[in-house]
This record gives C-alpha cells, structure tokens and sequence, in this order.
C-alpha cells in the first residue's frame, strides 16, 4: 500500500529528468495511443524494447517499476485469463462449456498482458521522473486552445496537480489507519471476500474525515496566500525546450516508424 507510485516523485540526474515535461507528457500519451498499432508478434516486441530502453534512460532500479506494476498486477492477470478463456480462434486445444483455450485466445492474452504493463511502465516514467507542479504546467500547456472557449484551462490543471499530489497521500494515509486498527485487532487478509469487504468498511469513515480535513486546509492555505487564479500570476519555473527533448522526439519518431512498417495491415 506504501509503495503506491502514482504521483510520487524520485529525483535523480539522468537524461530524462532534463527533458522538458512538455514533451515528456507528449510522448507518454502518444506511447499509449500507439501502443494500439501493434497488432502481431513483431510489433509487441518493439513496443517491449522501447518501454524497457525508456526505463533503463532513468537510471532508477528496477524495482521502482515493479512497485508501480505490483499494485495492478491481479487486474492485468484476470484481463488476461478473460481473453484467453472466452476467445476462440484458429486451433483450440481444451474446451469445457463455455470456456476454451485456443491459438487466437492464447495469443490474445499475451498481447494484453504486454499492453498493461507497458501502458503503467511508461506512465510510472512519466510520474517518477516529474514533479506534480510540472506535470500540471504541461497539462496546461497542452490545454491552451481551450481558453479560445472561455474554459478555465488553469483551474482544471490546478485539480488535475492536486489530485495527482494527493494519490500518494491519500494511500499513505489508508496505510496509517490500517496499522492502527490491526493494531487493536483488525485483521484485513484473512478470510472470505465478504469478510475481507467488512474489516475495510471502518476504514473508510476515518478516511473519509482525514480527506475532508486535508482539503479544508489546503484551500485554507491557497486562500491565505490570495490565490485568485491565473490573473495577474507569474510562474516560478519557466518551462524550456531544450537540446534533450530531441532526444525525446526522435524516440517517439523511430518508435512510431517501426510500428508502421512492421504492423500487419
């Protein structure tokens, strides 16, 4: 639960942490729609490489990924288990009712195994790699045209930066009030589901209370400060490009090159 790492930030020096969030953001979404072009062998294999090249540039040990992995690793496996026990096609080798394990289901599950963890591999890049605050200022950036329609693209990344900001913080705290109630006898991992379901339940009243009092005194904090906005307020860090983020642009090229030369069509 305390190794939860979706907006949480490890510093470092490598390459990727001198790249613009801008792109980096860019990249990370690109990464994921073009994750779909792969549709055979070949094209999976490219987008392991790639995903794996992204995750040795950041110099981080590996087992900060599988931390990032972990936590979804039963959702991918039951994903998986759905497509290779409910698809059929080409040569089935076992069936029993409406279960069956076929050439076309195998193959199916694999794939999407492959694509779920590629899709958090390089979204944990992303988050450990970058600052909240830079990851809200490139989300902002990208939504600028919307201010062509009058939408409030800054109060929107502001939400967006608390709410990644505050991920970590709300596991952490899930965490506290766990330790504390097995610590008067609680026991979360033991028994059936239904019984499992009722010792979280007196988790959430305290979690939900801890929740509200922190949002309250974050807004009391911005209020304090006179936060109005955007209006009339400078940044502290200025976003540049720079010679890196070629580095980033050639990796989504390349990337995007092979996946279209070797894909099926």
């Amino acid at each position: 639960m305390n190794k939860i790492l979706i907006g949480r930030y490890i510093s470092g020096d490598s390459l990727v942490y001198k790249m613009d969030p801008r792109g980096k953001l860019l990249t990370t979404i690109c990464f994921i729609l073009l994750i779909f072009l792969a549709n055979n062998p070949v094209t999976y294999i490219i987008v392991t490489l790639f995903s794996i090249l992204a995750v040795a540039v950041t110099g981080l040990k590996p087992k900060v990924f599988w931390d990032g992995v972990k936590p979804m690793i039963w959702l991918i496996l039951f994903t998986s288990f759905l497509q290779l026990f409910f698809t059929v096609g080409g040569k089935v080798y076992w069936r029993w009712g409406i279960f069956a394990i076929s050439t076309y289901g195998i193959t199916n599950a694999v794939f999407i195994f492959i694509r779920f963890t590629v899709i958090i591999l390089i979204s944990t890049v992303m988050t450990v790699t970058t600052m909240p605050l830079e990851i809200a200022d490139a989300i902002e950036w990208l939504l600028i045209p919307l201010k062509l329609f009058r939408i409030p693209v800054d109060k929107i990344a502001l939400v967006m930066s608390i709410a990644l900001r505050f991920v970590p913080t709300l596991f952490d705290e899930t965490y506290k009030i766990m330790n504390a109630q097995r610590s008067r006898g609680a026991d979360f991992n033991n028994g059936g589901l239904i019984q499992r379901a009722k010792a979280i339940t007196p988790l959430l009243v305290p979690l939900f209370i801890s929740s509200l009092e922190t949002a309250i005194d974050l807004s009391t904090a911005m209020e304090s400060r006179g936060y109005r906005g955007d209006e009339g307020r400078t940044k502290f860090r200025v976003l540049k490009w720079s010679k890196y983020d070629l580095v980033d642009l050639g990796y989504f090229v390349v990337l995007t090159a092979l996946l279209l030369i070797f894909r099926t069509h």
